[in-house]
């Protein structure tokens, strides 16, 4: 089972995700928040304020990603 150790905000809506196995990816959630729960996190106040919860990031909302799903988004490399 795979989880979220470590969580940072890079910029915009780019985060830094540290896996348990060690594994750390740049990723950008940009194209993933444009529906339902996801909508608040546009706002890039809110988005700011995530944290890691159980085994992912959540955001004050209840809206999260599975870790999984977040591990298979490619690395993005314009940091």
């Amino acid at each position: 089972m795979i989880w979220i150790t470590h969580a940072e905000y890079i910029k915009e809506y780019v985060l830094m995700l540290t896996f348990n196995d060690g594994l750390s990816k740049t990723v950008n959630l940009h194209n993933e928040i444009d529906e339902g729960i996801f909508r608040p996190l546009q706002d890039l106040d809110f988005f700011k304020k995530f944290h890691v919860s159980a085994n992912t990031i959540e955001w004050e909302n209840g809206a999260d990603f599975a870790p999984e799903y977040l591990r298979s988004l490619p690395e993005y490399n314009n940091c």
